[in-house]
């Protein structure tokens, strides 16, 4: 079967295919990559936290750096993921072709610029990432090594994404999970066997991510999907303006939340090591549960995208409701297991402090308050992204880790203090699900009118022939 059989078999799926079972087919891949991804970034944790608190605490400082290599690989992968699904939604291939092109080589080249800066002011930006003294030779060791795997570790988020929103979500699937249980297996050999200590757990992380970069490149060579072609790289304003369209608001979340985590370092620091291994772990636990609902709306976004090009709005309002559905179930659970084990999850990862037991159980179970809110707010951010409704995309990413999270952070824990630091990411969500229930409504009711308007053009059209 030919390149553009496949292309029109997809299409087909995309927009015909019932999509209670469309978004499950695609979101089991997504989910499952998310699942051991957000795993084996708590493997890092737990290993390390093998060696001592300040170790665990150095891994959460440097935390913020890893957010940025993130950022700025969603804003490409999600801003050309974006324009590639609505091209296909179109049938425009060849245009296509030149954004997944673009987008991939100018992650890599902001990934190389993220390295350079990053060895440049090594201590400087870890002194500003929250820190002190006692943290700071674990957190350099640790830093230095996952600098290295900047260029391609952005890079590859390209590629994911630009698989996940053709609806390849398997082959984007393979690439993440391969490398994310080769990093959990290299952990534990380089932090112990080999006496690495915290420079392991980062060597295994790049090696890890390498190997995955390299199974993405290869899935764009299957199943009907965009070859990365390199001589397609067009750096055109037009696919620039689109890029920042599509992926500012992942760049405004993934960026701002790399503030917000310094400034929680910074905050939880005049309580010692131990609050901010704690809220680091909080972090990770966190991550990890709400991983489902990110995959899960992974998996709504190329239904998005293909079927807003197609302008069949029926199917992506259906879609998001779908979504919203099933997301708030599973976090209602996970808030409720949050809540009930709270100090027996922070044990896992450090026991031997009972401090750090103490500020993380608090933490995780003020957190499971808000939890089920976090399901609207993820999937209504998703399918403004998707649908190019940039300022509000944008206005919502923002809000939770930066509109909301920073003043709070900043404030409560001057009137509350160590509370006042554990406070501050349930506020921020409940303040930031007031704000996406608005957002999300009216775009829906715009997506109505729109619906009824094309209606009638058919009416009327049939109406024509008739006479």
């Amino acid at each position: 079967m030919g390149a553009e059989e496949q292309r029109q078999q997809k299409f087909e799926r995309m927009t015909k295919t019932p999509i209670p079972r469309l978004i499950g087919e695609l979101a089991v891949p997504t989910i499952i990559s998310m699942l051991v991804t957000s795993f084996y970034n708590m493997a890092d944790t737990f290993f390390v936290g093998k060696i001592n608190t300040s170790a665990t605490a150095a891994v959460g400082i440097v935390f913020p750096l890893m957010a940025m290599i993130q950022a700025f690989g969603f804003f490409c992968g999600h801003g050309s993921g974006n324009y590639i699904s609505r091209q296909l939604g179109a049938h425009n291939f060849e245009d296509a072709s030149r954004m997944s092109a673009t987008g991939f080589v100018s992650a890599f080249v902001l990934g190389l610029g993220i390295l350079v800066v990053g060895f440049l002011f090594t201590d400087p930006l870890l002194r500003i990432m929250g820190s002190t003294e006692t943290i700071l030779p674990y957190a350099r060791s640790y830093m230095r090594i996952i600098l290295i795997g900047a260029p391609y570790m952005t890079a590859s988020l390209v590629l994911n994404n630009q698989l996940r929103f053709q609806g390849s979500a398997f082959y984007s699937m393979i690439g993440i999970t391969t490398g994310a249980v080769l990093n959990i297996g290299l952990d534990p050999l380089f932090i112990f066997v080999l006496d690495m200590g915290v420079a392991g757990a980062a060597l295994a992380t790049i090696i890890s991510q390498f190997v995955s970069f390299c199974l993405l490149i290869a899935g764009t060579f299957r199943g009907g999907n965009l070859r990365l072609n390199l001589k397609d790289f067009s750096p055109s304003l037009k696919y620039y303006q689109n890029i920042v369209k599509g992926g500012a608001p992942s760049l405004f979340r993934q960026g701002l939340g790399s503030f917000a985590t310094v400034c929680l370092n910074l905050m939880a620091g005049p309580y010692g090591d131990a609050a901010i291994a704690a809220m680091s772990i909080v972090t990770r636990i966190s991550q990890f549960a709400a991983s489902v609902v990110i995959g899960f709306g992974q998996g709504f976004q190329p239904v998005c995208g293909f079927n807003y090009g197609a302008k069949l709005f029926k199917r992506v309002q259906e879609g998001f409701w779908f979504c919203v559905k099933f997301c708030t179930s599973v976090l209602l659970v996970a808030a409720v297991c949050g809540w009930i084990f709270s100090p027996n999850l922070i044990g896992v990862f450090l026991k031997t402090d009972p401090l750090v037991i103490e500020y993380g159980s608090q933490a995780l179970r003020l957190q499971a308050l808000t939890f089920p809110l976090v399901g609207w707010i993820t999937i209504a951010n998703m399918m403004l992204q998707t649908i190019g409704k940039t300022v509000k995309a944008s206005l919502l990413a923002m809000s939770r880790q930066f509109l909301f999270f920073v003043p709070v952070i900043l404030t409560l824990p001057g009137f509350l203090g160590i509370l006042g630091v554990q406070l501050s990411q349930p506020i921020a969500d409940f303040c930031s699900f007031l704000l996406a229930v608005p957002l999300s409504i009216s775009v829906l009711r715009e997506m109505s009118r729109e619906q009824e308007q094309l209606e009638q053009l058919k009416i009327t059209q049939e109406d024509k022939l008739s006479l």
